[in-house]
């Protein structure tokens, strides 16, 4: 049995987060965990660097062969992260992602572009959540409530451009666009914001106005409830267009409904 001050190697951790380590020796790692804070902490950094690493593989959208090649490159990079200062860790963990990311591009180049798929129009959740403002039905609904076109100041739209890592956005191209729209009680803070493309797919910017217009009316007629209305949009637009709209492609109305102004 370990003591607090006797702590497993990262190596000892990588291998346990890569699930990789004996029955027996995994165990002996979980345990040790319970009642070590250092050791948590390490396995954090670790976990947290093979998250992105995940993440950068999904998003990149790919139909690849078995990814051994980056893969190996990964695990070299961890290793190296494993044996480096403690302070030296976290930037070590993102050239890992990088260079699964640079081979991931690579594997892309020689077999081809990947098809169309949802999910390039459905925000980041750990970028754009949503957030809300405390308003009621009432608010939203009353006599005389108005809903404008808001433009998003630049300043701020370049910081959400920047966030999803798009460099050179194309004028039009994009409407940085509200996951959760003011008509339905949205805030302009930061986690409410993501860059929407009009192309690439069906499920664009236009179809989410589309949605967000329909759910107004729908809260507005007392119809949906404004909670319910702010998490379907929130935790799946696309799934909440299909539930709303009944439907499992946009409706051929949409496919150029224009309601908010694209980013120029």
């Amino acid at each position: 049995m370990r003591s607090e001050d006797s702590h497993f190697s990262d190596q000892d951790l990588l291998l346990a987060a890569d699930g990789e380590l004996s029955a027996q020796k995994s165990a002996e790692v979980q345990a040790h965990l319970a009642s070590c804070w250092t050791c948590r902490t390490r396995m954090n950094e670790i976990e947290s660097a093979i998250a992105d690493f995940v993440h950068v593989r999904e998003a990149a959208a790919l139909q690849l062969p078995p990814a051994d090649g980056p893969r190996a490159l990964l695990k070299l990079r961890m290793a190296e992260m494993a044996a480096a200062p403690r302070a030296d860790r976290r930037l070590l963990a993102l050239a890992a992602v990088g260079v699964f990311a640079v081979a991931i591009g690579i594997v892309a180049l020689r077999y081809g572009p990947a098809p169309d798929l949802e999910v390039r129009a459905i925000p980041d959740p750990r970028i754009t959540p949503g957030a809300t403002l405390p308003v009621t039905r009432e608010d939203i609904c009353g006599e005389g409530v108005v809903e404008g076109v808001r433009i998003v100041p630049a300043a701020v739209a370049m910081k959400v451009f920047a966030a999803y890592g798009i460099d050179a956005p194309q004028p039009r191209a994009y409407e940085v666009d509200y996951l959760i729209t003011p008509a339905l009680g949205g805030s302009d803070h930061m986690r409410n914001f993501w860059p929407q493309p009009y192309g690439n797919t069906v499920w664009n910017a236009h179809a989410k106005d589309a949605l967000e217009d329909h759910l107004h009316g729908l809260v507005c007629g007392g119809k949906v409830d404004l909670a319910t209305a702010q998490q379907d949009i929130a935790r799946d637009w696309i799934a909440a267009y299909k539930k709303y709209f009944r439907t499992e492609k946009p409706l051929p109305e949409h496919l150029s409904f224009l309601k908010d102004r694209p980013w120029e």
